[in-house]
């Protein structure tokens, strides 16, 4: 295999045989492929897409480039989710719970924030002593003994994929679908799951904005997962509106503790952390079908197994054994909480979620370099949603921050993300649609 004669290929729009791809991503890793060959691949592929089975051979050639989990002897389905991300998404930090409640091992290896949208690292790191990176016997025994571990990538898993991401990030050859296929899947199929569910979002605060990239993503997706022989599903979930109220790092977890608890649930975020709990459920054998699994997820919920599982998992991980009743006193807080005024009373026709994210960015909770330090305090609470109607006075939303300048520049940015009329503006489902 000749890069250049591979490369040309793609090119020119031929079909590459996956003998040829594995020893593509083998010669980079190998440094016999050079970062030039590979960014002129990924503009190719950018231009000419790819198929299925040359899709399928890309990501399993990442995944081969490091180490694979093996979690036989387990006795529990091996299961996870993962998400295109979004605004107010904490939904693993209850779903792995969940899960785990009903019988499901959930080793959750996430990331951390990009661009405008939250990182489920982040949130987790704002829990004094959390670990996001233990070590593999810690990591093996946590999933064992309380069946949930919400944790980091290591270095070793499909680490060509992070080398390839490096590259695109700098060609503008991020927005490829076989290249985002690639790049998530090989990383869950190293993890050694038995089965995933995605949560593909579309709209303001979505990655992929349009419906119709984000339909595409999540067919892709499926296709290719189960042709690399991981049971996969996925939800379309929208994202015109924050998923929950509150958007950052430790108010989210406040969020998510709340939400366990019963002590408030947000309703869409409700929605789309049972649905995807049933799915995985039924993924792994412990639901007839996704009805069984609501059922049963819902009961985790509301019988409190699911909280005491997060409890367990934050003890076992470096945190507090009491973080669950006593979390105010563990999470940070913000010196400074203003409420943001609407400019007019009427109901919130519409959102630009992005905009909130970067909000949150601009007040120290996200990163603009990767180098950035994250201020887990700030962020926003008390978010309206869709067709809410805004009275005479009433906040748009709470936010948190650590000078009165910062406050105020985020609480223009809500201002400018927000459209007021005098009629609800239609809001979809939350769950849009099922594939797989």
């Amino acid at each position: 295999m000749l890069p250049q004669e591979f490369i040309r290929a793609k090119r020119d729009g031929g079909t590459l045989a996956p003998e040829d791809i594995k020893a593509f991503i083998a010669g980079f890793e190998g440094e016999r492929v050079t970062e030039g060959q590979v960014a002129a691949f990924a503009m190719a592929v950018f231009f000419n897409g790819m198929q299925p089975s040359e899709t399928v051979a890309l990501t399993e050639a990442m995944r081969d480039s490091g180490d694979t989990l093996d979690w036989s002897g387990s006795g529990r389905p091996i299961l996870d989710k993962h998400s295109t991300g979004g605004v107010g998404d904490n939904v693993s930090l209850m779903l792995a719970p969940i899960v785990a409640a009903c019988g499901g091992a959930v080793p959750m290896i996430s990331g951390r924030g990009l661009g405008h949208t939250g990182g489920t690292l982040d949130k987790m790191e704002s829990i004094p002593g959390y670990s996001v990176t233990p070590d593999n016997a810690l990591f093996r025994k946590t999933v064992a003994e309380v069946g949930c571990a919400v944790i980091g990538q290591t270095g070793r898993l499909a680490p060509a994929d992070a080398r390839f991401y490096g590259i695109r990030d700098v060609t503008a050859t991020v927005e490829s679908i076989p290249l985002i296929t690639a790049s998530i899947l090989s990383k869950k199929l190293a993890a050694g799951l038995g089965g995933l569910v995605l949560d593909v979002k579309a709209g303001s605060g979505a990655f992929m904005a349009r419906e119709e990239d984000a339909r595409a993503l999540a067919a892709s997706l499926v296709a290719v997962a189960n042709g690399a022989g991981l049971k996969t599903t996925a939800l379309l979930t929208g994202m015109d509106e924050p998923l929950a109220s509150d958007a950052g790092n430790a108010v989210e977890v406040r969020n998510a503790v709340d939400f366990l608890t019963g002590t408030r649930q947000d309703a869409r975020l409700l929605e789309v952390t049972v649905a995807l709990a049933a799915e995985m459920l039924a993924l792994g054998g412990l639901a007839a079908d996704s009805a069984d699994g609501l059922a049963k997820a819902r009961a985790a919920l509301d019988d409190g197994r699911a909280a005491e599982i997060f409890g367990r998992m934050v003890a076992a991980l470096g945190g507090p054994i009491d973080f669950v009743a006593r979390m105010d006193h563990y999470l940070p807080a913000a010196p400074i909480v203003r409420p943001v005024a609407a400019a007019q009373a009427g109901f919130v026709t519409a959102i630009d979620t992005r905009r909130i994210g970067l909000a949150v960015v601009a007040l120290g909770g996200g990163r603009t370099r990767p180098q950035d330090p994250v201020d887990h305090a700030v962020g926003l609470t008390g978010l309206a949603g869709l067709g809410q109607n805004v009275a005479p006075g009433e906040p748009l939303c709470f936010v948190h921050a650590r000078s009165d300048t910062a406050a105020e520049a985020a609480a223009e940015m809500v201002r400018g993300a927000y459209a007021v009329g005098e009629r609800a503006g239609e809001r979809r489902p939350a769950v849009i649609d099922r594939f797989g």
